[in-house]
């Protein structure tokens, strides 16, 4: 009997049952941890270099697929003329593709943002000379930081004599000054072909269609 009741004197588990989980509140938490590493990401980028920034720039440049975190060659060379690296004297186009052609792998065809840095280093020995290692490698960053690639633009017309000649209607001679009106403005296919005057009238006549309303208007005071 004793050990009856020790037994039933045994306290029993109050712990309440584990309850299914909610689907709904799940996909929640998912979706705020997703929220809480995409600011933390955020903060993160908002933290690099004006250099690397420039390089993620031209590294998507002209490619819709891009990352950012890798550059053609193409771009590379872009980058390297629109940021004046290229100077046509201690720095040519032969000379930045020779680099990026030593600092890439064998088998890549693109430069991660180190082998970048890498490459800057080699150029700015040629692009500042006369300045130290670090010296010069500050100075070809500042050619890069903070730039962008630059878009052209409409190709301006160029502004000349011969255009201008070419081009102004008031020194049409012939059947050329027969296609434009004293404005300079095309008369179409009046100025191409001979049409015929059925109004019967002379060529030239001033008071053309005048006569109607002549007699219309005799008719009126008659009246």
């Amino acid at each position: 009997m004793a050990d009856n009741k020790a037994k039933s004197t045994k306290p029993a588990n109050k712990t309440p049952p584990r309850s299914p989980s909610d689907p709904t509140k799940d996909r929640a938490a998912k979706r705020l941890s997703c929220d809480s590493n995409s600011s933390h990401e955020g903060a993160m980028a908002g933290e690099i270099s004006a250099l690397e920034e420039a390089f993620r720039k031209f590294a998507i440049h002209g490619d819709t697929r891009a990352t950012g975190k890798e550059m053609h060659g193409k771009n590379w060379s872009k980058l390297c003329k629109d940021c004046q690296v290229i100077d046509g004297k201690n720095v040519t186009v032969t000379d930045v593709d020779i680099v990026f052609s030593k600092i890439k792998g064998k088998s890549s065809r693109t430069i991660t943002f180190e082998q970048f840095k890498e490459a800057l280093q080699e150029l700015s020995k040629k692009r500042f000379k006369e300045k130290s290692d670090e010296e010069a490698i500050q100075e070809i960053y500042k050619l890069i930081e903070g730039k962008a690639p630059i878009i052209s633009g409409v190709t301006k017309a160029i502004s000349s004599p011969t255009v201008s000649r070419l081009t102004d209607t008031s020194k049409f001679t012939g059947s050329h000054k027969e296609r434009f009106d004293p404005s300079g403005k095309g008369k179409g296919r009046a100025g191409r072909e001979d049409l015929v005057d059925a109004s019967g009238y002379v060529s030239g006549y001033k008071h053309a269609g005048t006569y109607d309303h002549k007699v219309q208007g005799s008719k009126n005071k008659t009246q």
